[in-house]
């Protein structure tokens, strides 16, 4: 794997840190080391050092620490040339401006159109929306089926679902749907040289600010209309504000859902005492979503916030202009908040709802009702329409992505029965 990095050598690893592997080959183990290591564990990110926090009452401190930001600025690694744009991970960090880059009132202005199209009054007016979309995928998993019977779940059904959601959102045409699933395949993931990446991000951007000035000549009922016609405190957004800001909604927007509906159905079927319970009506789909949310987190590692001034955080201390990653997996298995069973997938946990896989503080995730919805309506459609669903292959034959921030499959094969 060709992964050129930093302008200059990688950074020393010290004792006990802890490597993020680039091709999530031991996903357990590698969640299992970081809670080891401690609240605060010192990662290694493609060579270059970093904190993370392992703990769920910490973490929350931290997401709330107005120490912590999110600008690139803060980075000391960024401001003395160390890291550079040829480090595969800087797109996720260094993404334009949008509400996932800037704090405080900035954030606040940023963020405010996107909440308003998100409200609960608006989830449940597109619920049809998305009942129909599911319904017609499903259709397409019964013919999509070979011979044997056996069906990729995650690329006819689990990952065209979320992205015609955000699509009908954002008022992008379905006919660039499997364009922009490439292309945040391809940025998400490792096995992509980094100048292909930045060419990629270059794409996207032209698209996206074709987009906006469609919109700004002919708006229409969608969020990318809202966010160009928002004005807070009198100050319209700049395109470049719309045009980050949608860059990244559609990335998260899209590859949550399918992590999480993935990993739900994933440890169903590898649990079928837990999927006897909710077919029983002995637990709610709810309740599996929620324990899914805690147990296999559609994000692994979240980058990056960083320190405008040292942070102690029980024996140890985050010096200013250091980066701290989240790492919600380890978090969501903290033995302290979900007791001595947080290894265990389990949906009548009374702590299954005391999560932060969305988030904390004021950059939780804005779309997580959203998510929850898709995954609320997709989940029992699933099960519904094929009680006998099976796994087509043994579940430790099943890979991960190599995407080192997303908890992603490469392919989840499946009998419909």
């Amino acid at each position: 794997m060709n992964c050129p990095h930093t302008a200059a050598a990688p950074a020393d690893r010290g004792a006990g840190t802890v490597v993020i592997d680039p091709m999530v080959q031991d996903l357990d183990g590698e969640t299992a080391r970081l809670r080891d290591a401690g609240v605060l564990a010192r990662i290694d990110l493609l060579g270059v050092p970093a904190w993370t926090v392992t703990r769920h009452a910490e973490a929350r401190q931290l997401l709330l620490d107005p120490r912590l930001v999110k600008d690139i600025e803060a980075w000391g690694l960024w401001q003395s040339g160390v890291v550079t744009r040829a480090w595969p991970l800087i797109g996720m960090i260094d993404a334009g401006r949008s509400m996932f880059t800037v704090d405080g009132a900035e954030h606040r202005r940023l963020r405010t159109k996107t909440s308003q199209a998100l409200t609960p009054r608006r989830l449940e007016a597109i619920r049809p929306e998305i009942e129909k979309f599911t319904q017609e995928l499903l259709d397409a998993l019964d013919a999509a089926q070979g011979d044997d019977g056996v069906v990729d779940l995650k690329s006819v059904f689990a990952q065209p679902l979320p992205m015609r959601v955000v699509g009908m959102l954002m008022g992008v045409d379905e006919s660039q749907h499997a364009m922009l699933t490439r292309q945040y395949k391809a940025f998400f993931s490792m096995l992509t040289p980094q100048d292909e990446r930045l060419a990629l991000l270059a794409e996207l951007d032209v698209f996206y600010t074709d987009l906006v000035r469609e919109k700004t000549a002919r708006p229409t009922d969608d969020l990318t209309s809202a966010l160009i016609l928002a004005e807070e405190g009198g100050e319209p957004l700049t395109e470049e504000e719309v045009v980050g800001n949608l860059k990244a909604m559609v990335a998260a927007g899209h590859e949550t859902t399918i992590g999480l509906v993935l990993n739900a159905v994933r440890a169903l079927l590898s649990h079928p005492d837990q999927l006897r319970k909710v077919l029983a009506g002995e637990a709610g789909w709810d309740a599996v979503i929620e324990e899914t949310l805690r147990w296999d987190t559609p994000t692994t590692h979240l980058l990056m916030r960083f320190a405008t001034e040292d942070i102690t955080v029980g024996d140890e201390v985050i010096r200013k202009g250091e980066g701290l990653v989240v790492s919600y997996r380890a978090i969501g298995r903290d033995i302290e908040q979900h007791g001595a069973d947080a290894d265990a997938f389990d949906i009548t946990r009374p702590t299954r709802n005391r999560h932060m896989t969305f988030g904390h503080g004021p950059h939780i995730c804005p779309g997580a009702a959203l998510s929850r919805v898709e995954a609320g309506i997709a989940l029992p459609a699933l099960f519904t329409r094929f009680p006998g669903l099976r796994l087509a292959v043994p579940d430790e034959e099943i890979t991960k992505l190599p995407v080192m921030t997303q908890n992603d499959m490469t392919a989840f094969p499946v009998h419909l029965g």
